[in-house]
C-alpha cells in the first residue's frame, strides 16, 4: 500500500495546531505565574541567565519557585532536590493516566512528551482523550500532545523572559496578586479531573492532609499532601487496572 504523505502531514501539522490552539486558555493562566518567576529571580542572589536556563532545562513552575526559595536561604542541594522531587511526585500520577496512549511510542517520543508534560498539558491531553476521537484523531494524538506541550514550553520561556526584563523596574510585582490567576488555572484543571474515583479519591487525602498539617515548618504539610495525594492516586489506579484485567 502506498502512503499518502502529504496526507499524513497535513494530518500531524493539523494535530499538532489543535493541541496549541486547545492549551490557550492555559497559557493565559500561566503567563503571570511566569512572569512572577522572572521577576523573583531578579530580586534573589541568582543571576539572571540561572532563571532562564532553570526555566528551559526543569520547566516545572512551582518546583522552580520552591527551588529559588531554598537557594536564596542557602539550603543545602540535597535538600533543594529531595523537595522539588516530592512536589513534582504527582507527574507520575499523570504520566500512568497518559500511559496507555503513547506505549506504543518509540523511547524518543515519550521522553521528549514527558519532558513537555505539567498540570496544564496533562488537563489538555486527558480532555482530549476523553472525547470521541475517529481512528486518525487516535492515530496522531502524540502530536497533539507535542502540540500542547510546546505551546505551554514557548509560553514559559517568553514569560519568564519578561519577568527578568522588567523585574527590576517592578520590585513589587508578585505582591500585585497576579498568582491567582494561576490558582484559578488549577481550579480549572483539577475540577473536571474528578469525575472518577482514582483522582477524586487523590484530591480529597490531598486537601485533607493539606488542611490537617498546615501549621508544620518549612512547607512540609505541603509536601506531605502532595505525597499522600500521588500515593492514593497510584495505588486507586493500579487497584482499577488489575480489576479489568481480572475479569
Amino acid at each position: 500500500m502506498q502512503l499518502d504523505l502529504p496526507k499524513i502531514r497535513d494530518q500531524k501539522r493539523r494535530s499538532l495546531m489543535r493541541g496549541a490552539r486547545d492549551t490557550i486558555p492555559m497559557l493565559i493562566g500561566a503567563a503571570p505565574f511566569g512572569m512572577i518567576f522572572g521577576a523573583l529571580i531578579s530580586t534573589s542572589p541568582m543571576l539572571p541567565w540561572h532563571g532562564q536556563l532553570m526555566s528551559m532545562s526543569v520547566f516545572a513552575g512551582s518546583s522552580q519557585f520552591i527551588a529559588t526559595g531554598l537557594v536564596a536561604s542557602h539550603t543545602g542541594m540535597l535538600v533543594i532536590w529531595l523537595t522539588t522531587l516530592i512536589v513534582n511526585l504527582r507527574h507520575m500520577l499523570y504520566a500512568a493516566t497518559l500511559l496507555p496512549h503513547v506505549a506504543h511510542l518509540s523511547a524518543r517520543w515519550r521522553w521528549c512528551l514527558g519532558f513537555l508534560l505539567t498540570d496544564e498539558t496533562f488537563a489538555v491531553v486527558a480532555g482530549y482523550h476523553q472525547q470521541a476521537l475517529s481512528s486518525e484523531e487516535r492515530r496522531y494524538s502524540h502530536w497533539y500532545f507535542l502540540g500542547s506541550g510546546l505551546a505551554m514550553y514557548a509560553n514559559w520561556q517568553v514569560w519568564t523572559l519578561i519577568g527578568l526584563l522588567f523585574g527590576t523596574l517592578f520590585p513589587a510585582l508578585q505582591t500585585l496578586g497576579l498568582d491567582y490567576a494561576m490558582v484559578a488555572t488549577f481550579i480549572a484543571i483539577i475540577v473536571p479531573q474528578l469525575n472518577r474515583f482514582p483522582q477524586f479519591s487523590a484530591a480529597l487525602a490531598a486537601g485533607s492532609c493539606a488542611y490537617l498539617l498546615q501549621g508544620l515548618p518549612y512547607k512540609l504539610g505541603l509536601l506531605s499532601a502532595v505525597m499522600t495525594g500521588v500515593i492514593v492516586g497510584m495505588a486507586l489506579t493500579r487497584f482499577a487496572i488489575r480489576s479489568k484485567e481480572s475479569v
